[in-house]
């Protein structure tokens, strides 16, 4: 239940009171108040608890399953507060329980539910919102809310291909880095004090790792320091507005993986057009939602470029048109969307098809990356077992060096 914060005067001696009060809806506070006979100066709910998903984050399969069975037990005809003491009751997620909870208090004292949905939005963001307050409004929330869990369950089968094509990958390069760094730091200076006593040159290749062993060894920590200083000093950069927009541009410009990046934004940007569009948002809402959720600045600026040009009367389609990151493809089909009034369904084939192309690319993307990750290792890890080994190889030129004549 929502805290507010209140200040008031006693009507019999007219001191002021400051102090906090737990209630159902604003309206229930100064209600109580009243009842106290206090005259309520202000009044405004705790930010602290403006919305417990500030304790946590809610994963993408807990709010899948919520839509879901949410959809599904009102579409069987339960009552919303019923239904939502239910999912309460039922979830191992203490963050997501404790929201349910509180919305469903915000519901039983008098709130629509989008209104609380949107006291939460960490957990329910502007799509989610927005189409339930169309659902509302148009009284068909239980379809709404199917078509809501089918969104967010191939938004969560695509994150969940993308991270599984890039775990083999990650994983592998990982280890080939540690299985470097402890060669470099344990194995190659034990050869190195033995070759020390050869007394003579050593090969070109044994000399250079050597001398990049005692480097890494001498230098490790500040290494380590300065890797772990970029790493940070880049995240920090591509927070801001400058490095965002830098790094969305140059993303979706990379061989390969630039083209995975622009169709994952370009999926998702069709597949959220395509729902809101489908459950009754107003145009330039949707665009507005759309542009924030899109996840890529370049689209985000299209988009909003493109709002002007369709409050001024142009088409969805022509408006988009005008900016290269939307693919023709995209436009073509938009336009006939619009032609035959069809376009929801338009977007809807659209992405899919950018889901398939997603990941059929993504499955040969791994299957080259196997051979490649393979070839790196052994050019690696084997240039430098044999480069540790050329001395002994040359054991007999190394101790009885041919004499010059």
């Amino acid at each position: 239940m929502p805290t507010y914060t209140y200040l008031a005067r006693d009507a019999a001696s007219g001191r002021e009171t400051r102090s906090t009060l737990d209630a159902a809806t604003e309206q229930a506070a100064i209600a109580a108040l009243l009842n106290r006979n206090l005259l309520v100066v202000s009044i405004e709910e705790k930010l602290a608890r403006k919305g417990k998903s500030s304790g946590g984050t809610i994963p993408l399969a807990d709010l899948v399953v919520f839509t879901r069975q949410l959809a599904t037990m009102i579409d069987a005809g339960l009552a919303m507060v019923q239904s939502l003491q239910a999912l309460a009751e039922q979830t191992s997620n203490k963050v997501m329980r404790d929201v349910i909870k509180d919305v469903c208090a915000r519901v039983e004292g008098g709130d629509n539910f989008s209104a609380a949905l949107q006291k939460h939005p960490k957990v329910f963001n502007r799509l989610y919102v927005c189409m339930v307050d169309a659902g509302e409004k148009g009284g068909l929330l239980a379809e709404i809310l199917a078509r809501l869990a089918t969104y967010l369950e191939n938004t969560a089968r695509l994150r969940k291909k993308v991270k599984s094509a890039m775990m083999y990958p990650t994983a592998v390069t990982v280890v080939a880095i540690g299985i470097t760094i402890f060669l470099l730091v344990k194995v190659v200076p034990v050869f190195a004090e033995i070759f020390s006593g050869f007394g003579a040159q050593l090969p070109a290749p044994t000399q250079f790792l050597i001398d990049l062993s005692k480097f890494v060894q001498k230098y490790f920590i500040y290494i380590i320091m300065g890797l772990g200083g970029s790493v940070y000093g880049w995240l920090a950069y591509i927070k801001t507005k400058q490095g965002r927009e830098f790094w969305d541009r140059t993303r979706i410009k990379l061989p390969i993986f630039g083209q995975i990046a622009h169709k994952i934004c370009l999926a998702r940007f069709t597949r959220t057009l395509a729902s809101l569009i489908r459950s009754g948002v107003p145009i330039l809402e949707v665009l507005n939602i759309v542009g924030n959720t899109c996840g890529n600045v370049i689209m985000e600026k299209a988009i909003r470029a493109a709002m002007g040009d369709i409050e001024r009367g142009e088409g969805i389609s022509n408006a988009l048109s005008k900016h290269p990151i939307f693919p023709v493809m995209i436009i073509r089909m938009m336009t006939a969307g619009e032609q035959t009034g069809k376009i929801d369904a338009m977007l809807e084939r659209v992405a899919d098809f950018l889901d398939e192309e997603i990941e059929t690319t993504l499955s040969g993307l791994t299957s080259l990356i196997e051979p490649l990750l393979i070839v790196f290792l052994g050019v690696v890890i084997g240039g430098m077992v044999v480069a540790m080994f050329m001395p002994i190889f040359k054991m007999s030129d190394i101790i009885n060096p041919p004499r010059k004549r």
